[in-house]
């Protein structure tokens, strides 16, 4: 019994870092934010990881995933940016952030209908979305990205993220079934350019990173074809 439960409990600790990241999001303590998506996301790996190993898969630890990733990927970040909005007084306007949440709960309800997602992704993954938005308080220190918090950057941000999330694109997922070279290109790719980035601006590097993320898995896609 206690066997069957420590995915849950480790989901649950998802849901609650989210909970946590939330009031933060009400304080406009955005890098603390920005830590709990990083803890909730090591969270619901680590989740599907131990269920893998122990093989206590269930159907409520499927929900419960989902509802986890509602709140901590899906609710938060939309959050966050109908703060960042509120900050610029962009009146009505700034509910156009929660479009965020209402398209990360298609894409949660989608990915567990989706047959075709055991190998890819299709649409963003709501990770990577919570993760690029959590991250752009880090582009503050520079001042020629001063762009990125103005008021039309960030709705442009609100509806292009939200229709990424259920776009029928299918997205890098970095899961290999051999070290090959030719058949894991993009995964290197990504990874390596991740690395280099990082390196040299630290937490500033998340967004770009995801940025690259999507423009790799674009190319791919097109690449496919």
């Amino acid at each position: 019994m206690i066997k069957k439960n420590i995915p849950n409990t480790i989901t649950a600790a998802n849901l609650f870092t989210g909970a946590v990241g939330v009031y933060f999001a009400s304080q406009f303590e955005f890098e603390w934010v920005a830590f709990c998506i990083v803890l909730a996301a090591f969270f619901d790996f680590l989740d599907g990881m131990l269920a893998r190993l122990l093989k206590v898969h269930s159907e409520i630890g499927k929900q419960l995933d989902s509802l986890a990733d509602m709140v901590t990927f899906g609710f938060l970040p939309s959050y966050v940016l109908f703060q960042f909005l509120q900050m610029n007084d962009a009146g009505i306007l700034s509910f156009t952030a929660f479009l965020i949440a209402v398209f990360s709960a298609f894409r949660l309800a989608k990915f567990n209908i989706d047959s075709r997602q055991s190998e890819e992704f299709i649409g963003l993954p709501t990770p990577a979305n919570a993760l690029f938005i959590g991250f752009l308080v880090f582009l503050k220190e520079f001042e020629t990205l001063g762009f990125v918090f103005e008021t039309p950057s960030l709705l442009i941000f609100a509806v292009v993220f939200s229709l990424l999330l259920v776009a029928e694109i299918p997205m890098i997922a970095l899961k290999f079934k051999s070290l090959n070279f030719r058949e894991n290109i993009f995964r290197y790719t990504t990874i390596l350019m991740a690395i280099v980035l990082i390196s040299f601006f630290q937490f500033s590097a998340v967004p770009l990173v995801i940025l690259l993320y999507i423009l790799l898995s674009v190319i791919k896609f097109a690449f496919n074809k």
